[in-house]
């Protein structure tokens, strides 16, 4: 599987472009700013972008939507709980002295469970509310990957300090959707290094 990070905005956001090699379709994940870099990476890396998926709304998620979607024809999917974030993206930023771009509406929602293929690999769709009602991570059991979001960190969780967060259903979120993961599953977040799951439930001081 092709699997390439590019960080993004003034939040150092991770945006995810997964592919296939043998179908060269593919996936944009959190394209939170940044758009003609994203695209270049998609360019370089010769895929098909068929999806551009946000684990969830916060503008820094979300403000390279428009820009991706726009050059590469893919759909848009966020989980319904968060759809209400999208059209707020600039005036948010702006509470922070930081510019960025609304976002379309999507053209499916993210549901547990659910299923999202390019080529020969698959996502399923972990909902982990917490962070925001409609935070999600994206396992690919195959593989051993699981990109949180800002749902879990090396060493740390999601922030629960926002309108709309939770810090037990976060907790909750990672006790009964991400522990229960293979201890060798690799975990990507939405800002910083990857860990994996083992790691966390041992030494995550926010967990243990």
């Amino acid at each position: 599987m092709i699997f390439e990070t590019v960080v993004v905005g003034p939040l150092e956001v991770n945006c995810f472009i997964l592919g296939c090699a043998e179908t060269g379709e593919g996936v944009v994940i959190d394209p939170g700013a940044d758009g003609e870099r994203i695209l270049a990476a998609v360019n370089r890396l010769g895929l098909k972008i068929s999806h551009v998926i946000n684990t969830h709304g916060h503008f820094d998620h979300v403000g390279g939507n428009r820009a991706v979607l726009a050059a590469t024809g893919a759909q848009l999917l966020i989980h319904g709980g968060d759809v209400h974030f999208l059209a707020r993206a600039a005036d948010v930023a702006a509470m922070y002295n930081l510019v960025t771009e609304n976002s379309p509406r999507p053209d499916r929602a993210l549901e547990d469970g659910m299923t999202i293929t390019f080529g020969t690999h698959s996502l399923k769709v972990l909902h982990t509310p917490g962070h925001t009602p409609g935070g999600c991570c994206l396992y690919l059991a195959k593989e051993g990957i699981v990109i949180t979001g800002d749902t879990l960190f090396a060493d740390g969780v999601g922030r629960t300090d926002f309108p709309g967060s939770s810090h037990q259903a976060l907790m909750e979120s990672i006790r009964n959707q991400l522990l229960t993961l293979p201890d060798e599953t690799r975990a990507y977040p939405g800002h910083g290094p990857s860990t994996t799951i083992g790691h966390e439930r041992l030494h995550n001081p926010y967990i243990t």
